[in-house]
């Protein structure tokens, strides 16, 4: 089955009871047995949901895993891989990362003694001198946020099971749509669903998919005791925006390249991060790894002025000032007082975070009002 297809019917059956096409929402927080222990595969919702049940079946299929499992926020579905590890354990991660990845991990587990190296990972090989015995984790991000950094999945992968380490990539930038982490040899992909998933802006969601069933039953397990579950309705919102999510991509990916070329050409803007430029460094991998190259773009304004940053972004009016993306809506953010406000300011600017740093996520609207809107902003 292609992919576009699996959007459609991947994973997905008829609904038993009366033949609904789309999965029922499952509102309800137990069943009725009919015995102690009989019952028809579902007994607490936050241990099985039908609804929910039939999101992470469609999800492992479009990630080509066997096991899916949805959670209540993206960084609730990260908190579960984390929590695989134990006290004295080790993580090696990209040093261009999401901020509320950044914060959990430093934040929260650094408390409870798990250690995190913030890497650059442009040169897979540089991963190598970061490993010792108690090295348990590889966690990246490709493309990065918001720095759009190309990390090369199967080197990473080939080094990651060498050392006998998981290997994690937060696919939520690229979808499967555009590449697929477990068959390039990751071991667990990651979704914030709120983004491209859902589509729509309204849900917060995420996901795990994997193919071991080993490390299945170790995240189902933590799923379910530390109870960090999404909701039948939400679930069944990302069903629906599941089924149109490649004719989205195609449409992210036209409007993304549009406006990363209108970008690049004009005289006020210094810097245009998108890895579908052939000077992009490691665009040689992106293309190799993804089918096109999405919908975000980050940039930067010449003399890096924080204040005509901020003026562009209040000027948007076709764009949309706030966090997230993946939305049919394009949205525009100002990554150092927003999505990554929480990274201290000399680190984040190690990795080009600066403080005219703005991060587009392209939507789907026509790429002639987008690219009018950013010209009018611009000035």
């Amino acid at each position: 089955m292609k992919f576009n297809t699996k959007t459609i019917h991947g994973g997905q059956e008829l609904d038993p009871a009366y033949g609904s096409v789309m999965p029922p929402i499952y509102q309800t927080s137990t069943y009725a047995q009919s015995t102690p222990g009989g019952h028809k595969g579902y007994e607490y919702s936050r241990t099985h949901n039908p609804t929910r049940h039939a999101l992470e079946k469609a999800i492992a299929c479009l990630e080509n895993g066997q096991y899916g499992l949805a959670f209540g926020s993206g960084l609730a579905a990260i908190d579960a891989v984390v929590k695989l590890l134990k006290p004295g354990d080790e993580v090696i991660c990209t040093n261009d990362l999401y901020g509320g990845t950044y914060r959990l991990f430093t934040k929260v587990f650094e408390n409870f003694g798990v250690k995190f190296h913030f890497i650059g990972m442009s040169n897979a090989s540089n991963i190598t001198q970061y490993i010792n015995a108690n090295t348990k984790l590889i966690w990246i991000e490709t493309p990065t946020n918001p720095m759009m950094q190309i990390i090369d999945i199967k080197a990473t992968a080939e080094i990651a099971k060498k050392h006998q380490i998981l290997l994690g990539v937060d696919n939520t930038f690229a979808t499967p749509y555009l590449q697929q982490p477990l068959t390039l040899g990751a071991d667990i992909v990651m979704h914030s669903v709120t983004k491209y998933l859902g589509g729509h802006s309204d849900l917060v969601m995420g996901a795990l998919v994997v193919k071991d069933s080993a490390l299945a039953e170790r995240l189902y397990f933590i799923q379910n005791a530390s109870g960090a579950i999404c909701g039948p309705q939400d679930s069944f919102l990302a069903l629906r925006g599941i089924k149109t999510l490649h004719v989205r991509m195609q449409r992210h990916c036209e409007n993304g390249k549009a406006v990363a070329q209108f970008l690049a050409s004009h005289p006020k803007i210094e810097k245009v991060y998108w890895p579908g430029f052939e000077l992009h460094p490691n665009h040689d991998i992106a293309k190799s790894q993804m089918n096109d190259f999405g919908g975000m773009v980050s940039f930067t304004t010449k003399g890096n002025n924080y204040e005509e940053a901020i003026k562009i972004v209040e000027r948007l009016k076709v764009f949309t000032l706030a966090e997230s993306l993946g939305g049919v809506e394009s949205l525009a953010g100002h990554p150092a007082s927003m999505t990554h406000a929480s990274i201290p300011k000399a680190e984040r600017e190690k990795t080009g975070v600066v403080d005219s740093l703005i991060r587009l996520s392209v939507g789907i609207e026509d790429q002639d009002d987008l690219i009018a809107d950013l010209k009018q902003a611009i000035g």
